[in-house]
């Protein structure tokens, strides 16, 4: 093996196939959205070089870009602070207070793998205004009129709440099992020595399991904020067309529908898919830069 690693012909014959596929996967699309995003074009026609004016209008779309940024954001901010915590939580309770745990780890990980449609006409029929089930649980326990059921999804002041709480359910079990894996690795003597000082499941979560968990957490983290900018099936099938005056459109789903179909304008969209790119960096980065902070002042503290 080490020979093999000092030979640079070997290294690149290895690393060239995966190369290759990168490049064509991810390089190449990413340049040509940079390009077309500079054009005045309909996918199939003439082109015509626009410059930023692509940019300038997106940036200053208060009707319907604009708002559909800050929806991504409320995703990604809900992911944040009720996903990641909650998955915690139950990571937490499977690995030191539940007999069978890992058939409890394999039941809350079965949303990750179902399709989204599936999930998607799942939480539809939960939302139906008449005859779902959660206008029937609200109505037989008083809640709300039979008369006068509500449609969650057409409800301009519930439709973006309503394709949030199936994007939170489908991922808790995703995050659970990152951080499951990360408990169960840590030294069970570390955990016995915590209780013979007399520490309880909760100081010894505090102060011993999470703090250990910090790779796993900035992994999960980074996930989670990269993954809610994305986030597109989910709202594609349960909003078609953005909801209610575009009440739960978020960035991807007005992209795709300004770059085809009833738009056609693939400049438009592709400075769009640029922009969002930019948004993903950011925030991976800026995710980077808050553990690397923390650690730095930690280990001055120490020093």
């Amino acid at each position: 093996m080490e020979r093999v690693m000092k030979d640079k012909k070997a290294i690149a014959v290895f690393l060239l196939p995966a190369l290759f596929l990168f490049t064509i996967i991810i390089i190449l699309p990413l340049f040509m959205s940079l390009y077309y995003s500079v054009l005045d074009w309909n996918g199939i026609g003439e082109r015509t070089f626009v410059g930023l004016a692509n940019y300038t209008e997106l940036l200053t779309d208060t009707s319907r870009f604009l708002p559909a940024v800050r929806h991504t954001f409320v995703f990604a901010a809900a992911s944040l602070f009720l996903q990641l915590p909650f998955s915690l939580l139950l990571a937490l309770v499977l690995a030191f207070k539940v007999k069978r745990e890992r058939f409890f780890v394999t039941v809350y990980f079965i949303p990750v793998v179902l399709s989204a449609v599936v999930i998607g006409q799942l939480w539809l029929r939960i939302y139906y205004p008449r005859g779902g089930l959660l206008n029937t649980l609200l109505a037989a326990l008083g809640w709300m009129d039979p008369a006068q059921p509500k449609a969650w999804l057409g409800d301009i002041n519930s439709a973006l709440a309503a394709v949030m709480v199936p994007i939170l359910w489908q991922y808790v079990g995703y995050h659970m099992l990152l951080y499951y894996s990360g408990v169960k690795s840590i030294s069970p003597d570390i955990y016995e020595a915590a209780r013979i000082d007399g520490a309880g499941f909760w100081q010894t979560s505090l102060r011993i399991t999470i703090p250990l968990l910090k790779p796993i957490l900035q992994v999960s983290i980074t996930f989670c904020v990269v993954g809610s900018m994305k986030v597109f099936d989910l709202v594609k099938v349960m909003l078609a067309d953005g909801g209610p005056a575009g009440a739960g459109e978020v960035i991807t789903t007005l992209m795709v529908r300004r770059m085809f179909y009833p738009s056609n304008r693939y400049g438009y969209g592709s400075a769009m898919a640029i922009v969002l790119i930019v948004l993903c960096v950011v925030l991976y980065q800026a995710v980077g830069l808050i553990f690397r902070d923390r650690e730095a002042k930690r280990g001055r503290s120490r020093g």
